[in-house]
C-alpha cells in the first residue's frame, strides 16, 4: 500500500497470519499504520485480545465487529515466500529484503521505541546476541519503551544478556529515535532501527541514514557489524 496508501481512511487487518500474532506484534502492525496516511486501525478481537486484557486488569469491555457492507475496499496478501524486510533511506516505504542489502556497513544499532519496544521484541533481541558480542565499533542501544518491560527484562536476565554483549541499555523513553537523546548520529553515520521513521534527519544528521528493521534483524547486524539476515544465526 506504500505510504499514504490509506489516506483518510480506517484500515483493519485481519486473516490467518493475525489471528497467529501475539498482541504485542499486533501492536507493531498498527503503530506503522499512520505511516499510511490511515486515520486509525483495528484487529478483530479474539481470546488473545481478551486474555491480554484481562491479565493488565480490564475485565470488562464490549466487543465490536465491522458490518459485512461497510468497507469500501478489500486488499488480500500472500506472504508465504516472504523474507525479513528493511526499509531503506529515506523513506518507510523504501522496503527491500535484507538480502538485497545484507552487507551493508553500519554504525549504530537501535532496538527500542514505541514500535518494538516490548519484551517480546527484547526476548527475540536476546536470542541473538547471547551468541556473542557486537563489533567494537558499533553502538548497540537497547530502550525497553515502559518501566514495566524494563522490570520484565530485569527479572528474566536479559538485561545482563545485553550488558554482556556489549550494548547500552537505557531508561524506557524515545532515545535515539526523536534524535534527541542518546544516540543522535552524525555526518555520514548509518544505522539500523527498529523504531517507525527514517526520513532525512530523523535520528540526528541530515547526512546520516537510518535503515528500519526487525528486532532480530538489528540484533544480528550488531553482532556483525552490517546488515545481517537473522535466519543466519536463529538457526
Amino acid at each position: 500500500m506504500k505510504a499514504y496508501g490509506a489516506l483518510g481512511k480506517v484500515v483493519e487487518f485481519s486473516g490467518p497470519l493475525i489471528s497467529s500474532l501475539s498482541v504485542e506484534s499486533r501492536f507493531t502492525l498498527c503503530n506503522m499504520a499512520v505511516e499510511m496516511g490511515a486515520i486509525t486501525c483495528f484487529q478483530r478481537v479474539d481470546e488473545k485480545v481478551a486474555r491480554y486484557l484481562r491479565d493488565v486488569g480490564v475485565h470488562e469491555f464490549k466487543v465490536y465487529f465491522s458490518d459485512k457492507d461497510s468497507y469500501a475496499e478489500t486488499l488480500s496478501f500472500d506472504i508465504s515466500s516472504l523474507e525479513p524486510q528493511v526499509s531503506c533511506p529515506h523513506s518507510v516505504d523504501n522496503v527491500k529484503s535484507v538480502s538485497e542489502v545484507e552487507g551493508t556497513p553500519i554504525d549504530q544499532v537501535f532496538i527500542g521505541s514505541c514500535t518494538n519496544g516490548r519484551l517480546e521484541d527484547l526476548i527475540e533481541a536476546a536470542k541473538i546476541l547471547r551468541k556473542g558480542r557486537i563489533k567494537s565499533y558499533v553502538k548497540l542501544i537497547i530502550i525497553p519503551a515502559s518501566k514495566n518491560i524494563l522490570l520484565k527484562a530485569l527479572s528474566l536476565g536479559l538485561i545482563r544478556i545485553f550488558l554482556e554483549a556489549g550494548a547500552m541499555v537505557g531508561i524506557p523513553g524515545c532515545g535515539p529515535c526523536i534524535g534527541m537523546h542518546m544516540g543522535v548520529l552524525g555526518d555520514g553515520e548509518v544505522a539500523i532501527s527498529t523504531s517507525s521513521r527514517n526520513f532525512i534527519g530523523r535520528m540526528g544528521s541530515r547526512k546520516s541514514k537510518v535503515y528500519l528493521a526487525s528486532p532480530a534483524t538489528a540484533a544480528a547486524s550488531a553482532l556483525t557489524g552490517e546488515i545481517t539476515d537473522p535466519r543466519r544465526l536463529l538457526k
